[in-house]
């Protein structure tokens, strides 16, 4: 066994979209993400399209690094999700940046699905 050490300054792959990205880094026999989306990126608008889905559709497990974000779930409710906050959020969501900051998180479920085109 041997220590593996790996950063988001140099990730293993990045997908861009308009007003984001996600980077990803593979460690470990994992997948993790870092999603970056600036003021007025919506999942539905620029997601969605490449996903093929009307929903996001993939699981998250995550923490949020900076920024605020909407998530709606398909039976219609919302939270707000802020600096800090470790969230689980389910299959069948739209999200979107809240204010005028950039948004930024971590993603310890579902990265290696997110933001790729349906197969």
């Amino acid at each position: 066994m041997k220590i593996i050490i790996k950063r988001f300054d140099k990730p293993d792959g990045v997908r861009t979209f308009t007003k984001g990205k996600f980077e990803l880094v593979n460690i470990g026999g994992i997948q993790l993400g870092r999603a970056s989306y600036e003021p007025g990126w919506v999942w539905k608008e620029h997601i969605g399209k490449i996903s093929g889905t009307e929903l996001c559709e993939v699981e998250h497990l995550g923490i949020v690094l900076n920024g605020q974000a909407a998530v709606l779930m398909r039976d219609g409710k919302q939270v707000i999700l802020k600096p800090g906050d470790i969230f689980y959020v389910p299959p069948g969501h739209d999200s979107w940046v809240v204010g005028k900051e950039p948004y930024t998180s971590l993603h310890l479920l579902g990265a290696s699905q997110y933001a790729s085109a349906k197969k």
